[in-house]
């Protein structure tokens, strides 16, 4: 069949035409927003993964035209290719909805509840994840498996109890480099990512294994406990590289270079593959030419609090009665006449000492 054929799928009520030999979820992304199943292991530009997951199943509820039955189980999106005239459910199924839901359990079970410490917090998928679909307990009453920490170079910090077996750091590894120096271990729940005899990752390419691995299992050294994302402002930037295409996001706070990480699109992916000296040796804002602030989605938590200017880093100069309409800051915190909660003589914005339990109310229930 001829590439330039065009299937029509119809996914939660959307119909989108799209190439032959597409996938339902990227067929679904072409539609966006939550129509695209979330995916931890699939990666486009990586040859080989999706399939391991199945955060990505959906319902197709429709064949095609020529075959209308329904498939009889959720499928993965990654690996299932459109047909013309087929029906897929994601969101709008609670099968769907149910069956993610156990896969995130699945997925916490032996995952360590640390995002507090962990250098992935704030930009980590399984914890966006875990948001939308995790559950406020666990179920689990056995120990959960630990691994002893492996030292695999200079710049790249292996955390193997945070792993969830996506395969991503080992195509990468193994499309990117000459020679792959790590990889899968053992079977079932003792299977790790380990190095033969410890070795270290040292290719040109390598540290892209940070920016492919969804959760805090690879993280970089050189910025490991430094900083939160929060703090940080991302930048695009550019210098004149010999060994790749030099595109980066600076991640400042002021105009100190924290860490250097590759342009990612909005599911997450690398856009250009960036080089270990762009990654961990240029540290100074004079090493690179600044393009301006990062486009961030306004849902993440790095997008808050950001300054607005030509770099990103320019104090507002608005007057808090401009953005708020001409109302007074005591109006926001004298809330009496709303909920009756502190004493009608006292404004709470005027205190010169933090506010006392005798400076509301009693509890009249």
């Amino acid at each position: 069949m001829s590439d330039s054929t065009l299937f029509k799928v119809t996914i939660d009520n959307i119909t989108i035409e799209v190439p032959a030999g597409t996938t339902v979820l990227n067929a679904a992304r072409k539609i966006g927003g939550e129509v695209a199943p979330p995916a931890m292991c699939y990666y486009s530009k990586l040859e080989g993964s999706g399939g391991k997951c199945r955060t990505c199943l959906v319902e197709v509820s429709k064949g095609s035209e020529k075959d209308p039955r329904p498939m009889p189980k959720l499928v993965a999106s990654c690996r299932t290719t459109v047909m013309d005239g087929m029906e897929v459910k994601n969101i709008t199924s609670e099968k769907v909805i149910d069956a993610r839901n156990g896969v995130v359990e699945f997925l916490l079970i032996n995952h360590p509840l640390d995002c507090p410490v962990c250098d992935q917090a704030g930009e980590c998928h399984l914890q966006d994840l875990s948001y939308e679909h995790g559950k406020e307990g666990t179920r689990y009453e056995f120990q959960r498996r630990t691994f002893k920490k492996h030292d695999i170079g200079p710049y790249i910090q292996l955390h193997m109890t945070r792993c969830i077996l996506c395969y991503r750091c080992v195509y990468t590894a193994d499309q990117l480099t000459n020679k792959r120096e790590h990889g899968i271990l053992d079977r079932g729940d003792h299977a790790e990512i380990a190095t033969f005899i410890e070795k270290s990752l040292d290719n040109d390419f390598i540290g892209n294994v940070i920016d492919v691995c969804p959760v805090g299992a690879l993280t970089d050294k050189t910025f490991r406990f430094k900083n939160r994302v929060w703090f940080l402002k991302p930048m695009d930037a550019h210098r004149d590289c010999p060994t790749c295409s030099g595109k980066v996001t600076l991640w400042n706070r002021g105009d100190e270079v924290f860490r250097v990480t590759a342009r990612k699109d909005q599911w997450g992916e690398v856009e250009d593959w960036i080089c270990n000296t762009c990654r961990f040796e240029k540290k100074k804002t004079s090493d690179w030419v600044i393009e301006g602030p990062r486009m961030i989605d306004r849902h993440s938590v790095i997008s808050q609090g950001h300054y607005a200017g030509n770099v990103g880093t320019t104090i507002p100069t608005e007057t808090f009665e401009k953005v708020h309409n001409g109302r007074q800051p005591n109006l926001l915190m004298d809330i009496h006449d709303v909920s009756n909660v502190n004493k009608q003589h006292i404004r709470l914005s005027l205190l010169e000492r933090p506010a006392h339990s005798t400076d509301f109310t009693p509890n009249q229930d």
